[in-house]
């Protein structure tokens, strides 16, 4: 079993086209000098003790825009040009809302049973129907029930909103990106 080189920093990796943070890792000397010299983020993996090159299996690599210490010099920031998602799930950033995460994993790993996988194999056009449908409970609770039905159906409409961008292959990034363009 390999030991990390020496001490071990947070290493807080931003993406430098959005500003998004993507992930948090753990990097030693070792990490940071194989980072630096190949120009891709190399970390320390503490459930398998040993060093990480992010992407290796995966091919979403990171290429590293530049490396900087904080203020007292126990953690990083790598600001990358990521080739791919970030996270495991298949999310954009590891900081993906945690409905997006359930749905990007059962996308990826489609469990029999799961409701999620079901909308997905009936394909896009059944997955905007459903969107359509919840749409139109959002409004007729909106317009004559409680506080709390509206809120059920919202949360029924986010998470149809959610299954149809996995139906498209898109991420809630993509939209929150969108909504941040418009805002300038």
């Amino acid at each position: 079993m390999t030991q990390p080189d020496g001490e071990l920093r947070a290493a807080i990796v931003q993406d430098v086209a959005t500003g998004r943070v993507l992930m948090l890792a753990w990097m030693d000397a070792e990490a940071e000098r194989r980072t630096r010299e190949s120009g891709e983020a190399w970390f320390w993996s503490r459930s398998r003790q040993e060093y990480w090159h992010k992407g290796a299996t995966s091919g979403n690599t990171m290429a590293v825009e530049e490396l900087r210490d904080d203020c007292d010099g126990d953690a990083l920031l790598l600001r990358v040009r990521p080739n791919g998602p970030a996270c495991h799930t298949g999310a954009v950033s590891c900081f993906a809302p945690a409905l997006w995460r359930t749905i990007a994993e059962r996308a990826a790993t489609r469990p029999e049973g799961s409701y999620t996988v079901e909308l997905l194999d009936e394909g896009t056009p059944a997955c905007a129907r459903k969107v359509g449908e919840e749409a139109v409970e959002v409004v007729t609770a909106a317009l004559a029930e409680s506080d709390d039905r509206v809120v059920e159906e919202c949360a029924d409409l986010v998470y149809h909103l959610y299954v149809l961008l996995a139906s498209r292959g898109l991420d809630p990034a993509a939209v929150e990106d969108e909504l941040a363009r418009r805002a300038r």
